[in-house]
């Protein structure tokens, strides 16, 4: 016997048990005993048993595959999301196909047409920052494909979702900035069509609101493809520090932002925190070696991969369509360094 090739009948005949009691024992099945299952589960592992997933697939007509639908591979915090869904795809035997779409809702409506060409189980999505019809996925949802949305979200479409406690993140951070003395808070955001951009823009207006702030709304400038082209950053840090009384703290929404707006306030020669005190949603590594170091609202974002991936893996090997969905809000944490 090739132990690279055993099969479930090799375990059945080898430790005298019938084909369907090797099988049921394998996937947890309450039927076994735990015994059994034990006494399986060990075998299995000690000859180095592999299901034969086409088989299964042939079988079940599921491709095992899971399609992402993301904006950039390289951003920092979605690769960590990357990292997050892979750790589950992988321990459940799933295979990934990642597209990117570049902030592009043209090249978002073409990924998922290859995706679905290609039979995909289920769909992990977050929205580009042009996306604001989202027909394209209610399509698919009403032919029954299991989704679930993650980060930048819609409401149009009942699905699972998975979102970072935004409100409460740009609450903190802007209470903060509040705190330390700063009177005219800034921020720089992303595309107006974006969940996120409106739940953390709630988050800065409840702030200011609270400590009877009334500042006019050119202290509020977006960038429609959140950050990706460097013209935008400038645009905006322009327009803020052109105002009669410019802001001495600035509030920046992603990590592309916040990067970007970071180095550009230094070519400038502004002094951080002296002449304008700086904050942001950041998940990159090190922001402590910043000069100064920068003070970030820190997502989960690793957390929400795995969330995201075991919801809509539940949703794909349910026997009845599901109709009750779920949203996950992850919390957020402010981590204070020298940059306000």
């Amino acid at each position: 016997m090739k132990t690279d090739n055993i099969t479930l009948k090799d375990i059945a005949k080898a430790l005298n048990l019938s084909y369907s009691t090797v099988s049921r024992a394998l996937k947890g099945s309450y039927k076994i005993s735990e015994a059994t299952q034990l006494l399986v589960k060990e075998y299995a592992e000690a000859h180095h048993y592999r299901p034969n997933l086409m088989a299964q697939s042939l079988k079940n007509q599921k491709s095992r595959c899971i399609g992402v639908v993301l904006c950039s591979i390289p951003n920092n915090f979605f690769a960590e999301v990357i990292s997050g869904i892979e750790s589950i795809a992988y321990s459940k035997d799933y295979l990934l196909i990642i597209t990117q779409n570049l902030e592009s809702y043209e090249r978002e409506v073409k990924n998922l047409q290859n995706l679905t060409w290609r039979s995909v189980d289920g769909l992990l999505i977050s929205l580009s920052t042009e996306t604001e019809d989202v027909s394209h996925f209610q399509k698919l949802h009403d032919q029954g494909l299991p989704m679930v949305f993650f980060d930048r979200v819609t409401n149009a479409i009942p699905a699972h979702q998975v979102i970072t406690d935004n409100i409460g993140g740009a609450y903190q951070a802007t209470r903060h900035l509040i705190e330390r003395g700063y009177k005219r808070i800034a921020t720089i955001t992303s595309s107006p069509f974006l969940s996120i951009t409106r739940e953390r823009l709630e988050g800065y207006n409840k702030a200011l609101t609270e400590a009877g702030r009334h500042l006019h709304g050119e202290y509020i400038q977006y960038c429609p493809h959140g950050g990706m082209i460097i013209g935008e950053i400038e645009s905006a840090l322009h327009n803020l520090l052109q105002l009669p009384e410019p802001p001495d703290a600035l509030l920046t929404a992603s990590d592309r932002i916040t990067i970007g707006s970071y180095s550009l306030i230094q070519r400038k020669g502004l002094l951080i925190p002296d002449e304008i005190a700086v904050a942001g949603f950041s998940n990159f590594n090190a922001p402590e070696l910043f000069n100064p170091p920068l003070t970030t609202v820190r997502q989960n974002a690793f957390e929400m991969g795995k969330l995201a991936t075991e919801l809509l893996i539940d949703q794909v090997e349910s026997k009845r369509p599901v109709s009750v969905f779920e949203k996950k809000v992850l919390p957020t944490e402010l981590i204070v360094r020298s940059s306000t």
